[in-house]
């Protein structure tokens, strides 16, 4: 049976915001194919969530080259269902890839040369049947690479029309300057950064990555925003089962993160959740959105209960200072070292 996208999609509570100082909306939740849609994802299961996704009015899919596992699984995985039932709604969608850590052996399968961006990017808009992507990112700042060289190669494949905008990701707060100075001397805008952000995970704050995002008019999407299921009120401290979640794996989530002091600090936000009748992972996601500098909240999830969970923060995105300040107080002792390259 042919999907139809639901006629309601656009009659929710989803909002939108505009990308930096740029014309692009984005949903204020948007939805990455990290870990969750890989070889072991069959194509039921994954259309459930993403068309639920869709008809709630999340307009915004994030991809990468190297997402799986195993490596390109989730852009073929998405491929098949941009060509099998997403195809008529592709003028509705962002789709947006990344290429800058490791893809394929030897010297030309990593990093940020213009050798790999280019060929990872061509890459992927095969693996996807795409033309073009709207977002291409450079995923990490490469200290071995001139910014010049990975910044040129986002700008041709601008030019060249495989992506609509640019952006950056992980990228500390000189090297945003930087990128963004050198971008806008080749003609394209840098659009997005894309840094990890979270309750726990302030390193945007602490460097002035957010500060110089909103001076230049760059947008800001927040990976991570639930510090690797941390802050779905999944751990505690009583808690020594881990199997079945993500610190079992030990990949995306290091079991050695959940120590007492950050189990401490998500048992009392649970408890100002629960006083605003929200669940935590909705309390997390009102507050990375609370900034006028963010864009959008980037969500993973494993399941359509897990969807259903995270949309429900748009039913309370409001917080109040004093929740604000309880929050602050709360995470003061469980915060966990974010910046990127370490």
């Amino acid at each position: 049976m042919t999907y139809r996208a639901s006629d309601a999609r656009y009659g929710g509570n989803m909002q939108y915001r505009y990308t930096g100082r740029s014309g692009l909306k984005l949903p204020v939740i948007s939805l990455g194919l990290w870990q969750n849609f890989g070889g072991t994802r069959d194509y039921p299961s994954a259309f459930e969530i993403l068309s639920y996704a869709f008809d709630k009015g999340v307009t915004h899919f994030d991809l990468a080259n190297n997402y799986g596992p195993p490596p390109g699984a989730a852009e073929e995985l998405f491929g098949d269902m941009m060509a099998r039932d997403f195809r008529p709604y592709r003028d509705e969608m962002i789709i947006s890839s990344k290429a800058g850590w490791e893809m394929w052996p030897g010297p030309y399968g990593d990093r940020g040369s213009r050798k790999y961006l280019i060929a990872s990017a061509d890459q992927s808009l095969k693996r996807m049947g795409l033309d073009y992507v709207d977002i291409f990112y450079s995923h990490r700042y490469d200290p071995n690479t001139p910014l010049e060289e990975t910044m040129g190669a986002l700008a041709q494949l601008h030019r060249q029309g495989k992506a609509l905008y640019v952006g950056i990701s992980s990228y500390p707060e000189q090297q945003t300057r930087e990128a963004y100075r050198i971008l806008g001397e080749m003609g394209v805008p840098c659009l997005i950064h894309q840094p990890s952000y979270s309750i726990l995970n302030r390193w945007i704050e602490e460097d002035d990555t957010i500060g110089a995002c909103g001076e230049l008019g760059i947008g800001i999407i927040a990976f991570s925003p639930l510090q690797q299921g941390i802050l779905s009120g999944k751990y505690n401290r009583l808690q020594g089962d881990l199997s079945g979640t993500r610190a079992s794996e030990n990949y995306s989530l290091n079991a050695g993160r959940l120590e007492s002091r950050v189990l401490e600090a998500v048992e009392q936000l649970g408890e100002i959740a629960a006083a605003r009748r929200q669940s935590m992972v909705q309390l997390a996601l009102a507050w990375v959105l609370r900034r006028k500098e963010m864009t959008s909240a980037l969500i993973g999830v494993r399941t359509l209960e897990q969807l259903k969970d995270c949309l429900g923060v748009l039913d309370n995105l409001e917080l109040e200072e004093g929740e604000i300040a309880a929050i602050d107080a709360a995470a003061a002792g469980g915060l966990v070292n974010g910046r990127p390259g370490r």
